[in-house]
């Protein structure tokens, strides 16, 4: 487990000077005062807003998070055009500039056709034998393309975190989960069919024959099917016991013969040669392994192709992006492609953030909006200090142990310290595709290099300009991008309430995920290391486990219901986080007063400002999507389930027997 984040959704960054900027922090045009805020608070504070608000053509969600992305790609849309015609320019101007530039000349990709895929596309093609597809396996890999059969990455050993270690995951698949394949109602049909259609385009526009274009996508898809009958389940792959699984690459190879691992390993780039390797899923990669045998070539290679061009349509032409877009509206309902400005910026920001993010911080986050920052996570931290200590259910041993890992918590606000060094990763002005091909290898050698180096705890798994934040078990650190410390979260000219229902909650959510199922399984130190007592243990499970009833009861679409399991950590972070930023905004001046604007006390400004954070509408396609993928509820549910637990938010609003999110205090939820 790599980390726990506040949202799925990994966007950009906004400016205090747009959108939010000129509007009131909470805004009662918006709200659907006809509704009963105890029958339904996430409609009586977004009412108004929901209906007035449709998503745009070119998305599939429209919410809080995806204005401030809107935003943040206008302002760095404006960064990157100075720094693409500026005439005086630095180095990281330069790159960024150039990088731009080349994603912006349409004129020259759409005649470049599939030319720059085509070296790729012809050296599979040229295969012989399965040797050659392990040669080759290693190959794609370090080119940066990286999703051929499973995933094989150095990452941080959950149980020695001071060391790298080889890893490989269960992956291999072209649609967002497994459930895909093999689920007969009409949309997952639906989905497989649009796939179907888009390898075979893709084979057909990367020079096979019509009936070529139809054996090989009809082989890749039974290989795909294959692979994903031996994936875990979503809600299978959050225990972080069950994934680690370290074997040592003799045994390795005895297991899985059908692999020369020793020398897979070597071609990939690891160095020194790893003695042993950490599975999340050992019967995929066997599974996975074996069909190195049981397949024949002509399937293997058809299967590579086809990795190699899906990870690479949207760089290419039109015609290339159009089959893509095409395939995507089929999985998500999207309308419209994003203006081609989004996508490039976008793009830079995922190979070049921090490079990017230099020039967003200099522009837009300040020493105070830092400062400010700080303090907030003080004063919630020494809150939930305080609560761990007063927990009823939780012995004086587990106590200490829970005490010493929150005060060892590590704090990253805005952005690194240390600027991460792009030496070696050259960015013309002319090669869009060779510029993000380039960044995908840079990339992956960064990563493979890290084996046998001490572990980099300054480093940064998102770049400054998202919307986001994430707490990392095996740093024991919580991490706040400068992107998301901008309205609705954090709005200097807020009042307290707006401000701790906001981005208080979201500290807090993040300080939770420490303690959450899964969080909580890792020490002060951040090795996966069992410290509680049993009884502690067991008391906990029994309150998860009703948290996640909770969730499960919750429908969606028809009768597709939230996945309680699926959700968990998030739920369990929402409470937790909501509840913590509670206590610490009733320890401000603002919290201690009476003060009312527009109508609403304090108490009431906190819980609307976490309700609004939430606010959004989104395609019916998507939100089936996301129900299978996204380990986080629907908005609705992020609002109103918390606050059925938490007796302040009936104190707040008066809600009383008979009200529709009425729970009797006996069989409220009490956790952190």
């Amino acid at each position: 487990m790599s980390r726990c984040c506040l949202l799925l959704f990994i966007g950009l960054a906004v400016s205090s000077s747009v959108s939010f900027a000129q509007k009131k922090a909470i805004d009662p045009a918006n709200m659907d005062l006809n509704v009963k805020p105890g029958d339904n608070f996430y409609q009586y504070v977004n009412g108004t807003w929901l209906k007035k608000t449709p998503v745009p053509p070119s998305k599939t969600r429209w919410n809080s998070l995806a204005i401030l992305t809107a935003d943040n790609v206008m302002l760095l849309q404006q960064l990157l055009t100075h720094a693409a015609s500026a005439q005086q320019r630095n180095n990281i101007e330069r790159n960024v500039g150039d990088f731009y530039a080349s994603g912006m000349d349409t004129v020259r990709i759409n005649k470049s056709g599939y030319a720059p895929i085509r070296t790729y596309l012809q050296k599979i093609s040229a295969a012989k034998s399965k040797t050659d597809i392990v040669h080759l396996l290693a190959y794609l890999r370090r080119e940066g393309i990286s999703t051929a059969l499973m995933g094989i990455s150095a990452r941080v050993d959950a149980k020695d975190v001071t060391r790298y270690q080889v890893q490989l995951s269960q992956g291999g698949l072209s649609l967002p989960d497994r459930d895909y394949y093999s689920k007969p109602d009409p949309n997952s049909r639906k989905v497989r069919e649009a796939l179907l259609l888009y390898m075979q385009e893709m084979f057909r526009a990367t020079g096979s024959t019509a009936n070529e274009a139809i054996t090989k996508a009809k082989s890749v898809m039974d290989m795909e099917l294959a692979l994903s009958e031996k994936h875990w389940a979503r809600e299978q792959m959050r225990d972080p016991v069950r994934l680690y699984n370290k074997i040592s690459v003799t045994d390795l190879s005895k297991n899985a013969p059908q692999v020369p691992w020793v020398m897979l390993l070597k071609e990939i780039g690891f160095q020194p040669q790893p003695d042993s390797v950490i599975m999340n899923n050992p019967a995929y990669v066997y599974f996975a392994a074996g069909l190195l045998e049981k397949l024949p070539l002509k399937t293997w290679i058809s299967y590579l192709q086809w990795n190699v061009i899906r990870e690479n349509t949207a760089y290419l032409g039109s015609k290339f992006v159009a089959a893509n877009f095409a395939f995507n509206k089929a999985l998500t309902g999207q309308q419209s492609l994003p203006p081609r400005e989004e996508f490039v910026s976008t793009q830079i920001d995922k190979q070049v953030g921090e490079m990017l993010g230099q020039l967003f911080v200099e522009k837009y986050f300040t020493p105070d909006a830092k400062k400010r920052m700080q303090a907030l996570v003080t004063n919630m931290k020494n809150t939930f200090q305080k609560r761990i200590q007063s927990l009823e259910w939780m012995s004086p041993e587990t106590k200490l142990r829970a005490l010493e890992k929150l005060n060892l918590y590590v704090n990253k606000i805005g952005y690194p310290d240390k600027w991460k060094d792009y030496s070696g990763l050259v960015i013309k002005r002319n090669d869009f595709f060779g510029n993000v091909q380039r960044g995908n290898k840079w990339q992956f050698g960064e990563m493979v290099s890290r084996l046998g180096k001490p572990v980099n705890k300054g480093e940064w798994t998102m770049t400054p300009p998202t919307v986001n934040a994430y707490y990392s078990p095996e740093k024991n650190e919580i991490v706040f991008p400068a992107g998301i410390l901008r309205a609705p979260f954090f709005d200097a000219n807020a009042d307290d309430a707006v401000n701790y229902g906001g981005i208080g909650a979201v500290i807090g959510h993040e300080m939770t995920h420490g303690f959450d199922d899964q969080g909580r399984q890792y020490d002060a130190y951040g090795n996966l290391k069992d410290w509680w007592t049993i009884q502690d243990a067991d008391e906990f499970t029994l309150r998860a486990d009703r948290l996640a009833a909770q969730y499960s009861a919750y429908t969606v679409l028809d009768s597709v219901h939230v996945n309680g399991r699926l959700t968990l950590g998030e739920n369990l972070a929402d409470l937790g986080g909501l509840t913590i930023a509670y206590d610490a905004f009733k320890n401000t001046p603002d919290g201690k007063s009476n003060r009312v604007i527009d109508g609403f006390t304090a108490a009431q400004r906190f819980f609307i400002s976490w309700a609004q954070a939430w606010r959004g509408n989104i395609l019916p396609e998507s939100a089936r999507q996301r129900i299978l993928t996204d380990a986080h509820s629907p908005g609705i549910f992020r609002t109103n389930g918390p606050m059925v637990n938490m007796d302040s938010f009936y104190e707040a609003f008066h809600v009383q027997p008979g009200d529709k999110m009425y729970i009797a205090p006996e069989n409220r939820i009490r956790i952190w």
